[in-house]
């Protein structure tokens, strides 16, 4: 084990599955310290809590619903007073509602910009009131936010493609303290919520240039560099980790 993030703390809301569970462990295993989030499963967030913990790191895990603004900011603080510091978050947690434009209820809109949105934007300025020079924000956002390939996403795409730009945005006013701000765009990864068997899942695998889905690991080795001494000279970039689903 390389600790390249020894001594660091990192957050990560979503972390208690999918490629949100694959970053907190994979920073832990790079040095890291990591606190997570979830909404509902507390019982597998405190499995990778544990796990983290058998790698030697410390670990703590909150049930906070990211669609609530009070709750994500709360998280955050909470995390910074538990490790006595804050140096990565990761905004991983979100939710996608797709169909017909027409079908999207005024709560399906509402439900999806406050946690794929909103709650990005409340973490980002919670973990920069404890984030000194070397911070990272990392940002999840989607391939839907560069290619819609199929109908029915725009509700989803919408919000992933607002992390442009506050992603940029976080850049550009961060630069001068040393922070770095950066998003990730995942293409199909066999998750709980988009298994390779799925409904959909063969289209899904005819767009992208490799022919497959992708693992929760890939995305989580993209999150490490940026979150790493790689990642210092990187800000306000969006790369791609989707087999080519966008080329």
């Amino acid at each position: 084990m390389t600790a390249v993030l020894e001594g660091k703390v990192a957050f990560v809301t979503g972390g208690s599955r999918g490629i949100g569970e694959a970053v907190a462990l994979r920073l832990a295993e790079d040095g890291a310290d990591v606190a997570l989030t979830c909404q509902h499963g507390v019982e597998r967030a405190a499995s990778v809590v544990d796990r983290i913990k058998a790698l030697g790191r410390r670990a703590w895990a909150v049930s906070a619903d990211c669609a609530d603004p009070a709750a994500v900011r709360d998280a955050v603080d909470r995390a910074a007073a538990e490790f006595g510091r804050l140096d990565i978050l990761v905004n991983n947690a979100g939710v996608g509602v797709l169909g017909p434009v027409e079908d999207l209820s005024p709560a399906d809109v509402d439900r999806v910009l406050n946690v794929n949105v909103r709650a990005p934007f409340i973490a980002s300025q919670a973990a920069l009131r404890h984030m000194t020079e070397g911070g990272r924000i990392i940002n999840i956002g989607s391939c839907m936010a560069e290619r819609v390939a199929f109908s029915g996403g725009s509700l989803y795409a919408t919000s992933k493609t607002a992390l442009t730009g506050l992603t940029k945005s976080l850049a550009r006013e961060l630069g001068p303290r040393g922070i770095t701000a950066n998003l990730i765009h995942p293409g199909p990864i066999e998750t709980d919520m988009n298994p390779s068997d799925g409904p959909g899942a063969e289209t899904q695998r005819g767009f992208t240039a490799l022919g497959r889905y992708g693992q929760p690991s890939d995305v989580a080795a993209t999150v490490a560099h940026l979150a790493g001494a790689g990642g210092r000279y990187i800000t306000g970039a969006a790369i791609a980790v989707d087999g080519g689903f966008a080329a």
